[in-house]
């Protein structure tokens, strides 16, 4: 019986090897994919909030990786001036998600026209 836990043990580690692998080459893809996205919205003045809420969605997956975490960051202050409510719900989404010692804040004073978002 312990014969087979070790290969066992070796085709388990393998598995989640190749599982970690597969999930960072998607998440390079992903920030390059946003990136484009996010700089497209904000090179054309995007208003649509359809637009902009999809791409929030989809970036929320991988606000694990500091490079999508700063495009969020980016487009959430974009969209703070079009629709600062719809804003804290994505900055409460991303804590709720992934904050665990980190700070977010829209803003880096953490105010917007005088009013005090995020924390």
């Amino acid at each position: 019986m312990k014969g087979k836990t070790k290969p066992q043990m070796d085709d388990l580690v393998q598995r989640i090897d190749e599982l970690a692998r597969g999930t960072q080459m998607l998440t390079r893809v992903a920030a390059r994919q946003y990136s484009v996205e996010v700089e497209a919205v904000l090179k054309a003045r995007s208003r649509d909030p359809r637009r902009i809420e999809r791409c929030l969605d989809g970036m929320l997956d991988f606000c694990f990786h500091d490079g999508v975490l700063a495009l969020y960051k980016k487009l959430c202050r974009y969209y703070f001036d079009i629709d600062p409510e719809e804003v804290v719900s994505y900055v409460h989404a991303y804590r709720e998600m992934w904050d665990e010692s980190r700070t977010f804040q829209p803003e880096k004073e953490g105010k917007r026209n005088g009013k005090k978002i995020g924390k």
